[in-house]
């Protein structure tokens, strides 16, 4: 089983001493994991930020097995919010989100596509705005239709509270997950 496609990258974990198993999701083929031989070297280990797109080529001997990547960066994405907290937190949050909450190896390109324009528009002045209104995007995309759409709310606070809510209501509680940490860390920075 092989397939190439573009991603970004959501989570990693060594694996050994010269290895990590990241998760990425895809525009074609949805969340995959897999391992990344060498990942952890000095050459490589560099690139693997939460956020960067790349293109991935996965390997497996059979569909339903643990397959590896070989990757290569289209896009570095972090980098350029090293020097800002909230910003690179907001990156992490989302990525947690994803790596929670999508179903492995399903297709969801309206999602892949809102979080792409997500991390290109944290650079303008309003990307907490666009954060939350992804958030709702992804919230409705996964089933369930907000009955209050947040888009004029000055208190991002509230916002961000309402968000979190919805997400404990629905996805959280339900299926016994752990909120992402990273998300709680972005509220905090707006109490």
């Amino acid at each position: 089983m092989y397939w190439k496609d573009e991603g970004y990258l959501l989570s990693k974990n060594n694996f050994d001493e010269n290895s990590i198993i990241i998760e990425a999701f895809t525009l074609e083929h949805g969340k995959y994991s897999g391992i990344v031989y060498g990942g952890l070297s000095r050459k490589q280990k560099g690139k693997f930020q939460i956020g960067n797109k790349f293109l991935l080529n996965w390997k497996s001997k059979n569909e339903n097995k643990s397959g590896y990547f070989n990757i290569e960066l289209i896009k570095p994405i972090s980098p350029f919010f090293f020097d800002d907290k909230k910003r690179s937190v907001c990156i992490l949050s989302a990525a947690s989100i994803l790596k929670i909450l999508l179903p492995e190896r399903q297709i969801n390109k309206k999602v892949y596509n809102s979080f792409e324009n997500l991390l290109f528009d944290l650079r303008s002045n309003n990307w907490i705005k666009l954060y939350i209104n992804w958030e709702l995007l992804l919230i409705k995309e996964l089933g369930f239709e907000p009955n209050l759409k947040i888009s004029n709310n000055d208190n991002t606070k509230k916002a961000l509270t309402f968000n979190r809510d919805l997400f404990m209501e629905n996805f959280i509680i339900p299926n016994r997950l752990k909120f992402p940490l990273f998300r709680s860390i972005l509220e905090n920075y707006f109490l």
